[in-house]
């Protein structure tokens, strides 16, 4: 499956952690690192912190045009000027479209510590909440959002970020009626099958596998 689509949303997993919604005629990004072919330019886009495969300058120039909307947390100040800047908690709107900000951290690596304030969102898109975690592992924060989420776009990579284990735990906290996994198979060392995840859910959550439309970077 390449598009994953409900109640007016079409989700798209372009690869890695990049996704791109369609909602009401309107191009959403969620972290552009990956791009497949002449991209349709964005609308809106969201960046969960200044990590090379998550806020790439050129994939940026790619898909952004005059009036596209960057929303970025306060890492990605210097590197994404004239984006609206979030932190954890920071609720805002654009165009009838909800944006929260959540945390996003690993408790015990360094790769995303908690005081560098990355996020993860919660896109609210009419009916439908996405929640795209950012580079996160299971974290006590994810069990305030249970009962919120109907598409959790969740890491199973590892080593950065949650493994396919601690990513059944955030199903089992959030209760998503979809989840979609991520962040695996594009950069070294993240190879995973997602149908051993999909094994794991089980009945917990119905678990989309998406196709990537673009292909990890030479």
């Amino acid at each position: 499956m390449k598009r994953f689509d409900v109640d007016g949303v079409s989700i798209e997993w372009v690869g890695h952690a990049t996704f791109r919604i369609t909602y009401r005629g309107m191009i959403i990004y969620i972290d552009p690192y990956i791009l497949d072919e002449n991209p349709p330019k964005a609308d809106l886009i969201l960046i969960t912190h200044d990590h090379f495969d998550h806020c790439d300058l050129d994939a940026l120039r790619t898909i952004r045009k005059e009036d596209t909307q960057i929303v970025a947390d306060i890492s990605c100040k210097d590197k994404v000027p004239g984006a609206l800047l979030v932190k954890p908690g920071d609720v805002v709107e654009w165009k009838g479209i909800g944006i929260e900000a959540v945390p996003a951290y690993n408790p015990s690596k360094q790769f995303h510590p908690k005081d560098k304030k990355y996020v993860g969102y919660l896109l609210k898109l009419g009916r439908i909440t996405v929640y795209h975690t950012g580079d996160t592992d299971f974290i006590p924060e994810m069990e305030s959002l249970k009962g919120r989420v109907n598409v959790l776009l969740v890491p199973i990579g590892g080593t950065y970020t949650m493994d396919e284990k601690e990513a059944v735990k955030a199903v089992e906290a959030i209760q998503p009626d979809y989840v979609i996994p991520m962040h695996y198979n594009f950069l070294p060392g993240l190879e995973k099958d997602p149908a051993v995840f999909k094994e794991m859910v089980g009945d917990k959550s119905q678990v989309i596998i998406l196709e990537p439309l673009g292909k990890p970077k030479q």
